[in-house]
């Protein structure tokens, strides 16, 4: 069982930088993947970005939307990962979800994903 907690959410203005955080519990394994998705009102779930480890190193993948202004990363010694979000726009608004897969393939289907966290509400006004 893998438990997700995700944080860091909240009002921005367009323009501005939010940092996203998902905790995870989950024991220690040689190849898996972090990703974060987002859910607008009225819109299906969407990619956003993901990081995995394989026994060749790790490798990320983000959606074209975000490329250049998200970063994702992880700190290994709290075992967090990260979604670093700058120069929002409006249209990034949406409730953020962290997700795991035991695979390091980042792959951008949400159905790809074992466990995700209850999200983080992301709001961007212009």
């Amino acid at each position: 069982q893998v438990h997700l907690v995700e944080s860091g959410g909240g009002l921005a203005q367009a323009g501005d930088s939010l940092r996203l955080s998902c905790a995870a519990a989950v024991h220690p394994i040689f190849t898996y993947a972090f990703g974060w998705f987002r859910q607008a009102p009225g819109k299906e779930r969407e990619f956003v970005a993901a990081i995995g480890w394989i026994w060749t190193g790790s490798r990320t993948n983000y959606a074209d939307s975000v490329k250049g202004r998200f970063a994702i990363s992880r700190d290994v010694a709290t075992n967090t990962v990260y979604l670093q979000m700058t120069n929002l726009k409006t249209e990034d608004t949406a409730v953020y979800y962290c997700a795991f897969r035991y695979d390091g393939a980042v792959v951008a289907d949400r159905g790809s994903y074992e466990y995700w966290g209850q999200g983080t509400q992301v709001t961007v006004s212009s």
